[in-house]
C-alpha cells in the first residue's frame, strides 16, 4: 500500500474522531450542530475507525441505530475494499 493511501486514511480517521468530539461539545453547549451526513461522509472518506473510536470515546451518537449499524457497516466495506485492492493480483490469478 502506498504512503499516500496511508496518509489519506490516517488523516480522515483523525478528522472523523475530531468531528465526533466537536459535535458532542456543540450538543452539550447548545450550539449549531454538524449535520449527520458530515459525520457519515468523513467515515466514508476513510475515517470509519476514527468515527467509531470517537463515538465510544465521546459517548456520542451511540443511541442512534443509524450510527450503531452504519459505522461498523462502513468499516466492514472499507476493510473488504482495501483487502481486495491490496491483493488484487492474487484475486486475478
Amino acid at each position: 500500500m502506498s504512503a499516500g493511501v496511508l496518509l489519506w486514511i490516517l488523516g480522515w480517521n483523525v478528522a472523523a474522531f475530531c468531528l465526533m468530539g466537536v459535535d458532542k461539545w456543540k450538543a452539550k453547549h447548545g450550539r449549531w450542530r454538524l449535520p449527520e451526513k458530515v459525520l457519515f461522509l468523513s467515515a466514508l472518506a476513510g475515517g470509519s475507525v476514527g468515527a467509531l473510536l470517537g463515538m465510544g470515546f465521546f459517548r456520542h451518537k451511540t443511541r442512534h441505530w443509524t450510527f450503531r449499524l452504519g459505522m461498523p457497516a462502513i468499516l466492514i466495506l472499507q476493510v473488504a475494499a482495501l483487502t481486495a485492492w491490496t491483493y488484487w493480483d492474487v484475486f486475478l490469478r
